[in-house]
C-alpha cells in the first residue's frame, strides 16, 4: 500500500498543528485543514497539504473531503481536533453561542466522521481519531456547554466505536489535560465577556485566571505531548480505545472515579480558591 493519508482538522495552532507535523514525520501523506490558513503555511515545509477548512459549513467540508478523497481514493486515519471551549454562567450565555459551541465541538467533528466513512467502510480500514478533553469525564463552574459538547464527543465515540468494528474501522479518543495553546486565553476572555459583570463575576475572575494558566510551561503539557498519543493511536497495531494524556490527565480521572460527586465538588472549589476572585 502507498503512503497512508491523515486529515487532520483545526491545524492551525496548538495540538492540531503538532499532530499534523508528527504525522508526516511518520510517514503519512497529511492534509491539514483549518479556517486560519496562513497558520498552517509552516506545515507545508514538513510535506503537510494545508487546505482551508471550516467544520461549520457543509460546503467547506464536503469540498475539502471530496478533494483528498478525488486524489487519492481514501482517507486511512481522520483526526477530529477542531474545537474551541465557551465558557460562562448558564443564565447568561445566549443560547446562540451554546449551539455554535455544539456545531464546532460535535457536529462538525459527526459530520467529517460521515464524509470519510463510506470510503474507510469500502476498504474495510481506516481510524477515526477523536479529540475529547478530560472535561468529558469531569466538569467546571461556568463551563457548562463546553462539559457537554466533550461529554457529547465521549458518548457519540463509543457507540461508533462498536458500530464500525465489523467494518474494520477503528475509533480512539483523545483526552487531554490543560495543554500549552491559545485554547486557555481564548477562553479567559469568552468567560470574562459574558459573566465578569453579573452575579457570576467573583466565580467569572477565579475561573478565568484559572483557565489563564493552561497556556503556561510547568502548569499543562505541550501540544507535542498530545500529538504523540494521537500519532500512536493513528499507527499502533492494537490501539487503545481511550487515551488521558497530560500533566496530572489521569490523577483528575482517577479522583473523579473515585470520589462521590459533592466530595469532587470540594477538590474542584479547593483548586479554583487559590485564584483571585
Amino acid at each position: 500500500m502507498s503512503q497512508p493519508v491523515a486529515f487532520v482538522t483545526g491545524a492551525s495552532t496548538g495540538i492540531g498543528f503538532e499532530t499534523a507535523r508528527k504525522l508526516a514525520a511518520a510517514g503519512f501523506t497529511v492534509y491539514a485543514g483549518a479556517r486560519r490558513v496562513e497558520k498552517m503555511e509552516p506545515l507545508k515545509a514538513y510535506g503537510v497539504m494545508v487546505v482551508a477548512l471550516d467544520v461549520t459549513d457543509e460546503a467547506s467540508m464536503s469540498a475539502a473531503v471530496g478533494g483528498v478523497l478525488a486524489v487519492h481514493g481514501r482517507i486511512d486515519v481522520l483526526v477530529n481536533n477542531a474545537g474551541y471551549g465557551s465558557y460562562g454562567s448558564l443564565e447568561e450565555v445566549e443560547l446562540a453561542e451554546g449551539r455554535r459551541q455544539f456545531d464546532v465541538n460535535v457536529f462538525g467533528l459527526a459530520r467529517m466522521t460521515q464524509l470519510v466513512i463510506p470510503a474507510m467502510r469500502e476498504a474495510r480500514r481506516g481510524r477515526i481519531i477523536n479529540v475529547s478533553s478530560i472535561g468529558g469525564k469531569m466538569y467546571e463552574p461556568l463551563g457548562a456547554w463546553y462539559h457537554a459538547t466533550k461529554f457529547a464527543v465521549e458518548g457519540l465515540s463509543d457507540s461508533l466505536r462498536i458500530e464500525l468494528k465489523p467494518h474494520g474501522i477503528g475509533v480512539s479518543i483523545i483526552e487531554p489535560a490543560g495543554t500549552q495553546s491559545e485554547w486557555g486565553a481564548i477562553s479567559a476572555k469568552g468567560l470574562l465577556a459574558s459573566s465578569a459583570d453579573g452575579p457570576y463575576a467573583a466565580q467569572a475572575v477565579m475561573v478565568a485566571a484559572a483557565l489563564a494558566t493552561t497556556d503556561k510551561a510547568g502548569q499543562s503539557s505541550g501540544p507535542e505531548v498530545v500529538a504523540e498519543a494521537i500519532v500512536h493511536a493513528a499507527t499502533a497495531v492494537r490501539p487503545k480505545t481511550r487515551y488521558p494524556v497530560g500533566r496530572n490527565a489521569r490523577t483528575i480521572l482517577l479522583l473523579r472515579r473515585l470520589l462521590p460527586d459533592r466530595a469532587f465538588d470540594a477538590v474542584l472549589w479547593s483548586i479554583y480558591k487559590r485564584f483571585p476572585a
